[in-house]
């Protein structure tokens, strides 16, 4: 496959992930955070079993994916609860952090370091973000402010890892993949098992379905190709592509649920748009000078 049709999988999943706030809202007002996140890895693990089970789990690929898998978790736990605890403003803009905090990390870790292009491209979609999402304006900090900037950090270093942990290795991406959602549905479902029962009675034919879309689309589609891009271009690339997700939660929220389109937020759209085309072609011609 090419690195375009990468990139048009990644932008996908950035698309998917939009989607996925007017669902999750619903089926959190039903069922709780933690009964939902249970219920949403269990389902995407059940999912993968069968594909799964006829593959051969090597140790190495066990502690791999055991550990993507906790610091997967770490980012969902850290982003429901410091959404709730800031302003959408405020959260948006942090979380939007990772696009920087990626290539930072990365270069730190591979000690290769991209182009300043690359980091001017990234500092462009983030300021995108900034205005898409500025409505009344960035608050004052809260507690809620500290868990969003540690889900960026977080998710920095969970796609960084992705990258140097599969590095020239002959690991089997749906089998980490599978280990990350095992390991999700453990834990969710241990600390989310007194509300468990509960939401299992609460959720109607539309909420299950809402459920499906986050375990298939959101989860297994959504992990799988991100970590099977991540192998083949870098955790910079994927990051700055992934960073799209708040233009496509805007333009969905546009369209489904008859939100209005400000001028400003128009304008934040074409600044994440044109970092992310830029910096992606800057990757693309670093990487095809200094391969790995």
């Amino acid at each position: 496959m090419s690195i375009r049709r990468s990139d048009l999988l990644l932008l996908a999943v950035a698309v998917v992930w939009g989607s996925s706030y007017l669902v999750a809202q619903t089926l959190v007002l039903v069922g709780g955070v933690l009964a939902v996140l249970a219920l949403r890895f269990l389902v995407s693990a059940i999912a993968l079993a069968p594909v799964v089970a006829v593959r051969r789990l090597t140790r190495p690929e066990v502690r791999v994916g055991a550990l993507l898998g906790l610091t997967q978790a770490s980012v969902l736990v850290l982003e429901t609860y410091g959404v709730a605890l800031t302003s959408a403003t405020n959260a948006g803009v942090l979380i939007s952090l990772t696009i920087l905090l990626t290539p930072a990390l990365e270069g730190a870790v591979r000690r290769r370091w991209l182009p300043r292009r690359f980091f001017v491209a990234a500092a462009v979609a983030v300021a995108g973000v900034v205005l898409l999402v500025a409505g009344p304006g960035l608050r004052a900090p809260t507690a809620g402010d500290a868990l969003m900037l540690a889900a960026a950090v977080v998710r920095a270093a969970h796609v960084t890892l992705s990258g140097r942990l599969t590095d020239g290795r002959r690991y089997d991406t749906v089998t980490l993949t599978w280990l990350q959602m095992m390991v999700g549905a453990v834990l969710f479902t241990v600390v989310a098992a007194p509300a468990l029962p509960a939401a299992v009675r609460a959720f109607g034919p539309g909420q299950w379905l809402g459920v499906l879309y986050l375990a298939l689309g959101c989860s297994v589609f959504a992990f799988l190709v991100q970590l099977w891009a991540i192998r083949r271009t870098s955790a910079a690339r994927a990051s700055l592509l992934l960073g799209t997700e708040p233009v496509w939660a805007v333009l969905i929220g546009v369209g489904i649920a008859g939100e209005h389109l400000t001028a400003v937020a128009v304008a934040g759209i074409a600044l994440v748009l044109i970092g992310t085309y830029y910096g992606q072609r800057v990757e693309a011609d670093h990487r095809a000078l200094v391969p790995a």
